[in-house]
């Protein structure tokens, strides 16, 4: 994107995509606008990816650099990133613009509200001169806009407070960035609407600085172009932008319907991902049951309680909640019973980094267990796909009887993307494997399918089978406990082989971007996809033939992966890690010779990073 034409009359230009980041104070409601954009564009048949950058404090001092809240979209054709740099910044004081500016295009433009560059707001984000523009060497065009006197202005009947009136800044700048980028004024003040609904004074002042935006826009048409957004070619049917949180939500709602069985959530609040929660306790009228525990130990150890009483036991985390969660989960394993841990991966150790993005607990989830306790491991590789994922994670866990855990991220747990909503009819039927007919008599807990190795659920208080479930070793025939050392050696291959087994019912590996000339497999798992995804397209737009493998089934690997890595000359693994998957695709193909591309430091890939990285190893 150009630099808006300052002496040119208004004109419409056409962009594939364009990047937006709205920047400011916490208390500025720059998650709200940057939602809200970011759905009405989704609606109209736009791709959209979204990165929520939240500070780590809480309540940082307002104006301070350390409290700059950021939200950074995409919005257009083939989006699969939010983009590495913007287009255009949306800076709501002078430590916005500091924070910001960095993310900016070259020849990209700024929107400044005027009335906070004022010499406090400087000082505080250290400015050492009342001109922030001259001092940080901006050449970009710079868009000033005098956004809380015009909110003011625009409510000066409303009999709102100075504090209120404050709050309604940021859909000022919605309803000019809707004129600017031909969004719908409507679509806006509909999902208003919605989120005050039980506030409607607050819904009509809001209306009014949205037209009072829009109006700007307007106004300021001679120096301000305006631009048209190209949208996909997309199947019929109702879209909406969806959080990654809220379809892993959905999804589990979706198993529950297609086993039969209902959905038990078990937890405890936990930064990134507590939405799970929000949104499954919202969902009693389709039977969800959705407690919120004293602690993360208590969360999974009711999830396992209700699995055993027959529902869709369900614990969500972050990754010191997993390692809180770890002997319970080896609880499960032992029981065998579906279980599904959702853990949406933070920065750490310990605390970490809560608000930033990291896929480092890859390794916990698969290894943080004491004994042999193998385990189902998948990842979502985008907001959307989490839908897909957790269905996908509570079909093995229920048709194969296991616990299994989903590895979501803070990035995808907190973005969003354009969203078909399915038809129940795109999902096939999840079969529980209930105790048959002809083994009722004579049923022991530890009786076996054939082909699965799963046992047979038998629900308490359903069937007339009584039967006990604990954490000591079982025998392999009568399910009593047992200290016999070959009925244990036994037991921890039968339970290997049923995870082995697993691997039969999941799809074989794709390679995209594929060609006869590609040497290279570019390989990543959960959700990095969109960063590697657009960068194995550039390399290859560059002459660099590369393929690239984007694993979400982990634990058993696709049946495929080793031919697909014995296929290509060179083997690069990028991660949000120090080179976790990479190891352990290592120990299981060793005669592959795998190169790591690794970043450790709380933020997604850029693009650009994964290019260069490829570069380097050629």
């Amino acid at each position: 994107m150009n630099s808006m034409e300052t002496s040119a009359p208004a004109r419409v230009r056409s962009l594939e995509k364009v990047v937006v980041r709205f920047s400011g104070d916490s208390g500025d409601g720059m998650q709200l606008a940057g939602n809200i954009f970011t759905n009405v564009s989704a609606a109209l048949g736009n791709s959209v990816s979204t990165f929520p950058d939240y500070p780590a404090e809480i309540r940082a001092p307002q104006g301070s650099l350390g409290g700059v809240s950021g939200f950074q979209v995409s919005v257009g054709c083939n989006v699969h990133t939010p983009g590495d740099q913007c287009d255009v910044l949306v800076a709501m004081n002078p430590a916005a613009l500091k924070q910001g500016y960095k993310f900016l295009k070259p020849g990209g433009v700024i929107i400044i509200d005027t009335d906070s560059f004022k010499e406090d707001g400087l000082r505080k984000a250290k400015f050492e001169t009342d001109n922030a523009i001259a001092e940080l060497g901006i050449t970009a065009q710079v868009v000033e806009v005098p956004v809380t006197s015009q909110t003011k202005a625009a409510l000066e009947d409303s009999g709102m407070d100075n504090k209120a009136m404050m709050k309604c800044r940021n859909i000022f700048v919605l309803g000019l960035l809707c004129w600017l980028f031909d969004r719908p004024e409507e679509g806006a003040r509909k999902m208003l609407r919605e989120k005050f609904a039980k506030k409607p004074a607050v819904f009509e002042a809001n209306s009014k600085v949205l037209r009072a935006g829009y109006d700007y826009g307007h106004n300021i048409h001679a120096t301000v172009s305006t631009f048209r957004i190209d949208t996909d070619e997309i199947v019929p049917g109702v879209y909406t932008d969806i959080k990654g949180n809220e379809a892993t939500a959905w999804g589990l709602i979706m198993a529950s319907e297609k086993s039969g069985r209902p959905l038990f959530l078990g937890s405890y609040p936990i930064t990134p991902a507590t939405d799970i929660l929000h949104e499954l306790a919202k969902r009693k009228d389709l039977g969800v049951k959705a407690c919120q525990m004293e602690d993360e130990i208590a969360g999974v150890c009711s999830a396992i309680g209700a699995s055993f009483a027959g529902s869709l036991g369900v614990t969500s985390t972050s990754g010191p909640g997993l390692a809180l969660k770890g002997e319970a989960i080896g609880l499960a394993v032992m029981a065998e019973l579906p279980l599904v841990v959702i853990d949406v991966q933070r920065g750490g150790p310990s605390t970490g980094l809560p608000t930033k993005t990291e896929q480092t607990d890859l390794n916990q989830a698969l290894y943080g267990r004491n004994g042999e306790s193998p385990l189902v491991v998948v990842a979502p590789t985008s907001p959307k796909n989490c839908f897909d994922m957790a269905f996908e994670a509570s079909r093995i866990a229920i048709e194969h009887m296991t616990p299994v855990i989903l590895l979501s991220d803070a990035f995808i747990g907190n973005g969003s993307s354009a969203w078909r909503v399915p038809e129940a009819s795109d999902y096939p039927e999840i079969k529980v494997p209930y105790v048959p007919e002809e083994l009722r008599e004579g049923w022991r807990a530890y009786m076996r399918r054939d082909d699965t190795l799963a046992r047979y659920w038998a629900i308490p208080g359903r069937d007339a089978l009584p039967h006990r479930l604990g954490g000591l070793e079982k025998d392999v025939k009568t399910g009593a406990i047992s200290t016999d050392p070959a009925n244990h050696a036994r037991m921890v291959e039968i339970r290997r082989e049923k995870i082995e087994r697993v691997a039969a019912d999941i799809p074989l590996q794709k390679v995209l971007c594929d060609s006869p000339e590609a040497e290279t497999l570019l390989v990543g798992w959960g959700g990095t996809f969109g960063h590697l995804y657009t960068a194995a397209e550039e390399l290859n737009r560059q002459g660099i033939a590369v393929a690239l493998a984007q694993f979400r089934y982990i634990s058993p690997l696709p049946a495929n992966t080793g031919e697909i890595l014995s296929r290509y000359k060179r083997v690069i693994v990028a991660e949000l890690n120090t080179g976790q998957f990479a190891d352990y695709l290592q120990a299981r193909f060793p005669h592959v010779e795998i190169c790591r591309i690794n970043k450790t430091e709380g933020q997604p890939f850029l693009v650009s990073e994964i290019v260069e990285g490829v570069k380097s190893h050629l």
